[in-house]
This record gives C-alpha cells, sequence and structure tokens, in this order.
C-alpha cells in the first residue's frame, strides 16, 4: 500500500463484525455487530468484564481466528477472506504477539528465542542473529542474549517476548495481558517501553487487559460488554 492509500485508510477497520461459535443445535454469539477503526500509530487497551469477548476480538484482529460475519481488513487488506494458510503467512510478515505466560522456550537463550519468528522466512542465520541482537538491545537486554528464560527475571522474560515481537519489524503488535504476571514496578517498566515503541516507533499496538493503570499507557481504551462496543475514551 502506497503512503497515499495508508493515510486514506485506518489500520484495521472493522464493519458490522460477529462472532459465533455453534455447538450441537445452540448458537453462541461471542461478539455482535462491532464496528472499529483503529488508525496507524494507535495505541488501544481493550477492556471489559470476563466474557465480554475482548480475546476474541484481539485474536481475530491478530488472524488467530476468523470471523462468522462482517467485514476486517488491516492494511486495505480483507484477511477475513483469507485461507488458514494465507492467514498463516500474513500473521508471520503483519503481527507481532506478546502475551502475559511470555511463552519463551527454555531450552533456547534469549538470542535463540527471539530469532524465532525469522526462521519462517528466507533470511539467512547471520542476518537473523544480526536482527536478533538489535531487538534485545531495544528493549534493555543485549547483555542477556546468552540467557536462558529460568536465568532471567519475570520482567526481563517479558523483555525478550517483547524483542521477539519486534524482531521482523511487524506493522501490528497484538499484546494479550502482558503485565498480569508483573509486580506492579516491573508493569510499569513494560508498558513504558511498549508506549515507547508507540510514540517514538510508531508501532500500532492493540492490548487486553483488565488493569485500569495498564490501560493509561494507551492513547484511547475501548470498552466491550456482552460482546457488544460500548463505550470508547481517549486520554
Amino acid at each position: 500500500m502506497t503512503a497515499t492509500a495508508s493515510a486514506l485508510f485506518p489500520l484495521v477497520e472493522i464493519r458490522a463484525l460477529t462472532k459465533a461459535y455453534v455447538r450441537g443445535r445452540q448458537r453462541l454469539e461471542v461478539l455482535h455487530n462491532i464496528n472499529l477503526d483503529i488508525p496507524e500509530g494507535d495505541f488501544v487497551a481493550l477492556m471489559g468484564p470476563s466474557g465480554s469477548g475482548k480475546t476474541t476480538l484481539l485474536n481475530l484482529i491478530g488472524g488467530i481466528d476468523s470471523p462468522t460475519e462482517g467485514v476486517l481488513k488491516v492494511g486495505g487488506q480483507r484477511i477475513d477472506d483469507y485461507s488458514a494458510d494465507e492467514l498463516a503467512t500474513w500473521r508471520a510478515e503483519t503481527v507481532g504477539f506478546i502475551f502475559q505466560s511470555y511463552n519463551l522456550m527454555p531450552v533456547l537463550t534469549a538470542q535463540k528465542n527471539v530469532e524465532l519468528p525469522l526462521l519462517l522466512t528466507d533470511m539467512g542465520g547471520a542476518e537473523r542473529t544480526k536482527r536478533a541482537g538489535f531487538a534485545l538491545e531495544l528493549v534493555g537486554l543485549g547483555d542477556r542474549a546468552k540467557h536462558k528464560p529460568n536465568e532471567l527475571s519475570g520482567g526481563q522474560q517479558q523483555r525478550v517476548a517483547i524483542a521477539r515481537a519486534l524482531v521482523s519489524d511487524p506493522k501490528l503488535l497484538i499484546c494479550h495481558e502482558p503485565t498480569g504476571d508483573l509486580d506492579r514496578k516491573t508493569a510499569d517498566e513494560v508498558l513504558r517501553l511498549l508506549q515507547r515503541r508507540n510514540s517514538e516507533f510508531g508501532k500500532t499496538i492493540i492490548m487486553v487487559t483488565h488493569d485500569p493503570k495498564a490501560a493509561e499507557y494507551a492513547k484511547r481504551t475501548v470498552h466491550l460488554d456482552k460482546g457488544t462496543l460500548v463505550d470508547e475514551a481517549a486520554h
């Protein structure tokens, strides 16, 4: 997409999106008629009670799941029409994922954990090592590249996970409760790191959180309740 085109369209465009699961004769609607635009460079916190549909919405935007009805565009492309293989390729090229539980491989060093997304590309080993080292420097862990996860604190492990999400230079960062397992001080450090990726590098971030203090680091908060968008608030 050209720079002019990207200025005309939001990075994420959602129209009349519905997600339902069918179990036997029962149809369970998790999201109903969602309309939402997320401009490039935005930092959005998704909040709502348990069962409100925020994780489902995050999974749809990240291409982990597909909607039942409606339109879901990212970068002007209708990812709701993609096949499973097309979605896998698109995710590898477009999205960086950060989870509450870090999801690091315990037998690999920080360096090798960060390199993992690059194994899905045709990048050579030397370039992978260089890119992973740079990503670790970005999160302040250049001196921990040879350490395995059990040799790192929880906050350091989450920083490795952030480096892994950043290493392929994705357009979109998808964060699911990224500070849920961290104490307040460490959580604030991780959130400030994400905030800088947004403000200084223009990364678009969508973060599910239950924590109002975490949501304050975003530019705006979107509230869901019972599968419906009920409120948006700028910070």
